[in-house]
C-alpha cells in the first residue's frame, strides 16, 4: 500500500536559494518543453514523446551551465509531468497542458536517492541535509518525494512511501452497517438516520476579513517590500481557512469510514456544478470534492465500501416509506408531504434514505458485476426483479440473509 507523509522543512539561507533554483529551473524546461512540443505539431504534424525532449537537455545545459546547479532528475520528472498532462488531455479529455506561472503552485519532484537521517532529510544536492519536523514516523520504504513551497513562504517535503499493507478485503454489504449521504449547502452532509453535520462556511465567516486585507493589499506599490507583507498577510487567512476547512474533512470522514462498512451517495458533477454563478461560491466553500476523494481512499485503506448512485435518480422526489415520485418537488420546498401515503418528510433525511436505497437495490438488479446465484436471494424480493445471475464484484461481497 502507498502512503504519503508530508512534513514542514526548515532550509537555511543557502539551501533556500537552491531550492527556488530548483523551482525555477524545473519550471522553465516545462514552459519550453511545452512550447517545443505545440510548436512541433503545429508546424510539422510531429509529437514528440518524453525521450526526444530529454535528449535535448544536453544542448540546453551547455547553453545555460547554471541549469547543473540542480537535480538532474527532478528536471526529467517534469518533463515525465508534461508527458502525464498530455495523456490525461487525451485520455481522459482533461484541460489542455498550460505554461507554469511564477505566481503559481511551485514544487519539483524527487524520484530517488532520498534519505532520513535523524533530524535531517537528505536528498541531491543537498548532501549537508534540511532540517525538518517530523510529527509522526514514516513506515515502509522511500519511493520518491515532492517539494513544494506555499505562498506563505513555507517548504513542504512530500514522501512516497511502500509501506508493505495488504489492503483488506471488503466488507460484506449488510444495510444495518450502511448509510446513506445527502450532501448539501444548508448542511454539509445528512445521513440516512437523521444526523445532520451543519456547514462551516469557513470563508463566509471569514470573507469581512480577506475583503479587507484585499482593500490593504491593493493600496500598495506592486513588488515593494510593504506589497509583499501585505501579500503574505493575505495569504497567510488563506492558508488559515484551508487548513480549517482540511481539519474538519478529515476528521469527519475519518469517523464515518471507521462507524459504517458500506458508503452510499451521489455521484456528484461538481465541475459543472461550480458554473452556476449563484451557487459558485457556496460549493467551492465546502469542498465536496475533496471530501469525496477522502472517502474514497480511506474506503480502499479499510476495506469499507463506497457505492455512488447515478446523479439523475429521483432521491429527493422519491417517497422513501411508499416509492412514490413528486414530480413537481421545487428546491424550496425542505419539507413536503407524500400523497400516496400521508408521510411528512424531510427533504434531505428522505433522500439520504433513498441513497441508500438505490444503492443497494441497484447492486442487487445486476447494475455492477456479481458472481452469486439469484436463487439464494431473499423470498421478499420479487420474481420478475430475479435475474438468472445475480452477479456480484468479489469485492463487494453480500450478506445475502440481512437484506431487506
Amino acid at each position: 500500500m502507498l502512503k504519503a507523509y508530508k512534513y514542514r522543512l526548515y532550509p537555511t539561507p543557502d539551501q533556500t536559494i537552491l531550492l527556488e533554483k530548483h523551482f525555477g529551473i524545473t519550471r522553465l524546461v516545462y514552459n519550453l518543453a511545452l512550447e517545443c512540443k505545440s510548436n512541433a505539431y503545429k508546424s510539422n504534424h510531429v509529437s514528440l514523446s518524453r525521450y526526444d525532449l530529454q535528449k535535448q537537455l544536453i544542448e540546453l545545459k551547455d547553453e545555460f551551465p547554471w541549469m547543473k546547479e540542480i537535480n538532474s532528475q527532478s528536471i526529467q520528472s517534469s518533463l515525465l509531468n508534461l508527458d502525464n498532462a498530455y495523456k490525461k488531455f487525451f485520455k481522459e479529455k482533461k484541460g489542455f497542458p498550460k505554461f507554469k506561472k511564477k505566481s503559481s503552485r511551485n514544487s519539483f519532484a524527487v524520484p530517488q536517492n532520498i534519505k532520513i537521517e535523524k533530524s535531517k532529510i537528505i536528498i541531491p544536492k543537498f548532501l549537508e541535509g534540511i532540517d525538518y519536523v517530523m510529527d509522526r514516523p514514516i513506515k515502509g520504504q522511500i519511493r520518491s518525494a515532492t517539494i513544494s513551497r506555499t505562498p506563505t513562504m513555507k517548504y513542504f517535503i512530500s514522501i512516497l512511501c511502500e509501506t508493505g499493507e495488504i489492503i483488506p478485503d471488503k466488507k460484506l454489504i449488510n444495510p444495518e452497517t450502511s448509510i446513506g449521504i445527502d450532501m448539501g449547502l444548508k448542511d454539509f452532509i445528512v445521513l440516512s438516520d437523521g444526523t445532520k453535520i451543519s456547514n462551516p462556511k469557513f470563508h463566509v465567516n471569514n470573507e469581512k476579513t480577506i475583503k479587507h486585507l484585499q482593500k490593504e493589499l491593493s493600496r500598495k506599490t506592486k513588488r515593494s517590500n510593504r506589497y509583499n507583507k501585505a501579500r503574505i498577510k493575505l495569504a497567510l487567512q488563506h492558508e488559515k481557512i484551508n487548513n480549517q476547512r482540511n481539519d474538519f474533512l478529515h476528521k469527519l470522514s475519518t469517523e464515518i469510514t471507521n462507524r459504517y462498512d458500506t458508503i452510499c451517495m451521489e455521484d456528484l458533477n461538481v465541475k459543472d456544478m461550480i458554473k452556476n454563478h449563484h451557487l459558485s461560491k457556496a460549493i467551492s466553500d465546502v469542498s465536496w470534492s475533496s471530501f469525496i476523494s477522502m472517502l474514497e481512499y480511506k474506503s480502499k485503506w479499510k476495506g469499507k465500501n463506497l457505492i455512488k448512485i447515478d446523479r439523475f435518480d429521483p432521491s429527493s422526489k422519491t417517497c422513501s416509506a411508499c416509492g412514490y415520485i413528486k414530480h413537481d418537488l421545487k428546491l424550496n420546498d425542505r419539507k413536503w408531504i407524500c400523497p400516496e401515503c400521508g408521510m411528512l418528510h424531510d427533504r434531505d433525511i428522505n433522500a439520504a434514505k433513498n441513497i441508500k436505497d438505490f444503492a443497494i437495490k441497484n447492486l442487487l438488479m445486476g447494475h455492477q458485476s456479481m458472481d452469486v446465484e439469484a436463487s439464494s436471494m431473499d423470498d421478499r424480493l420479487s420474481k420478475s426483479l430475479r435475474p438468472k445471475k445475480y452477479l456480484v464484484n468479489e469485492a463487494l461481497k453480500i450478506d445475502l440473509k440481512n437484506l431487506p
